[in-house]
């Protein structure tokens, strides 16, 4: 990546150049370890935005990539993924100090990431020239196509920044979309390290834009704009909510994720063995506190039968005492801080509630006291468990996006399965349990788009992944996926025409 090198001011990407603000304005980018300043990046405004939306515009409507046949566009996708592969360590890291997670997780991103253009590429590579529908009659040759459905615009969370663009830049670039991409104004580095990979894989100018900067003006406008073809937004469920108000007056396709409150269900019968309970317990902890519990799919909320609850909540709670927090670059650390502070502030405001409200505090609820002094200024919170929770608590309704787990119980399949769904989401969970039976009959009775059994977290490029309810609406990965960001029409020809004589003349 060093040969791409751009100041750090000339984050703004438009129709093949890279510029800073048009009004000047810059944004310090923050270290979340000790709160020093990683970066500077341009601050979009709506000027910026208008700009990037008309690049995009006549790069689908007068450009090539729209008609680039589907091989050609498999093939800079593949050349993307390399690149990805190249500069995986430099990437890594970059997503570790960006947004705080662990170095190991940074370089996981990346493989996910690389996975994702690989996907779509083969999938889109696989494709014939469109479905041909029966028409009943040799006169007729009858065909469904799919074209892409034009300028599309990206916008993307904190949380996971080079992963959910991948998520949305793939399929749009398999599909012949061209977009302007808009990343979390808290941690938008690797987004803009990703689109000077698609430029040196070949990608025509205008079709891939970037606009650094805030979601009120730069995806309030991308939102509204009657340019824009499509939507796709992961974040939260105010800000989408708003998405969708502002898409409605130009009537544009809109795809939301808006997050979880994830259910791991645990029975008895999965802690059985040692090595069950070892299991479940080591997995719960991985599905709540991985990134600091700043996850979409968190599994944040534990409903463990009832019989098996202390022993269960009381080994989860030792092992969640010894998480070791740190920089994320560091040797032996599992855990690094929250994004910011207000992220911070948040987390701490619902565990003060939730004891407020009756909860039990089992592990961490506070800032780490053993940090070296380098780190007193970041943004650590110690891996929390909050046990004897219920469904009224504040903290187990609503989206905490922190290192806190919640502990509900229950005494039969029924309530576990009625626990589960007690929620306005419908993202992902999980279900422990070593019947077979059981399982199933559980996993189809959730109103989640993911169902774990036996495990938790894992995704695969190839399997659709979106939730029910107010976790959003459209679907990512997967055919599913691709589709979002096309549009069918179907193609009829009469290869026998004929006058029709239904009026008489």
């Amino acid at each position: 990546m060093s040969d791409q090198h751009v100041s750090d001011r000339h984050t703004i990407h438009v129709g093949g150049e890279w510029r800073a603000a048009a009004d000047g304005a810059t944004r310090e980018i923050l270290d979340p370890v000790d709160a020093t300043v990683l970066a500077v990046v341009a601050e979009g405004g709506a000027e910026d935005t208008d700009a990037a939306i008309a690049a995009a515009r006549a790069a689908f409507d007068q450009g090539p990539w729209p008609a680039t046949p589907v091989a050609e566009r498999a093939a800079l996708l593949r050349r993307v993924a390399d690149l990805l592969q190249r500069d995986r360590e430099e990437l890594g890291l970059l997503e570790s100090r960006d947004a705080g997670k662990t170095v190991e997780e940074g370089r996981v991103d990346v493989d996910c990431v690389t996975d994702a253009f690989r996907y779509f590429a083969d999938l889109v590579a696989g494709e014939s020239g469109g479905r041909v529908v029966d028409a009943g009659t040799p006169e007729v040759h009858s065909t469904v196509v799919h074209e892409p459905v034009g300028v599309c615009a990206l916008i993307t969370p904190w949380n996971y920044p080079l992963l959910q663009a991948s998520w949305k830049i793939a399929p749009a670039l398999a599909a012949g979309n061209t977009f302007v991409l808009k990343p979390s104004e808290i941690t938008p580095l690797t987004t803009v390290a990703l689109i000077r990979l698609l430029a040196e894989a070949g990608l025509p100018d205008g079709v891939a834009n970037l606009v650094t900067g805030a979601g009120d003006p730069v995806g309030a406008r991308m939102s509204e704009h009657p340019d824009v073809d499509l939507v796709s937004f992961t974040g939260g469920l105010v800000s989408g909510t708003k998405v969708m108000r502002a898409a409605a007056d130009t009537v544009k396709k809109v795809a939301l994720e808006l997050g979880g409150k994830n259910p791991n269900v645990v029975f008895a019968d999965a802690c059985a063995t040692d090595e069950g309970f070892d299991t479940a317990v080591d997995q719960a902890l991985n599905a709540a506190f991985i990134h600091s519990g700043q996850v979409c799919s968190a599994g944040s909320r534990l409903i463990v039968e009832e019989s098996v609850r202390e022993r269960f909540v009381a080994e989860l709670a030792r092992r969640a005492e010894k998480i070791r927090l740190g920089r994320g670059t560091a040797d032996g650390v599992e855990c690094g801080p929250l994004v910011s502070d207000r992220q911070l502030a948040r987390t701490e405001e619902y565990v003060a509630s939730a004891l407020a409200e009756g909860a039990v505090l089992r592990a961490g609820g506070q800032r780490p006291a053993d940090l070296e002094p380098a780190l007193k200024a970041g943004y650590f919170y110690r891996p929390t468990v909050l046990d004897r929770c219920h469904r009224e608590m504040r903290v187990v309704r609503e989206e905490v996006f922190g290192p806190v787990l919640t502990v509900e119980t229950f005494r039969t399949e029924d309530e576990a399965v009625a626990l589960a769904n007690d929620t306005e989401y419908g993202l992902a969970g999980g279900v422990w349990t070593a019947d077979p039976g059981r399982a199933r009959r559980v996993a189809g009775r959730l109103r989640h788009g993911t169902v774990w059994i036996n495990d938790f977290h894992p995704y695969l490029p190839q399997a659709e992944w979106g939730g029910f309810g107010k976790s959003g609406i459209g679907r990512e990965l997967g055919p599913a996926g691709l589709a979002e960001y096309r549009e069918s029409k179907h193609v009829y020809q009469n290869l026998a025409p004929r006058p029709v004589r239904w009026f008489k003349g």
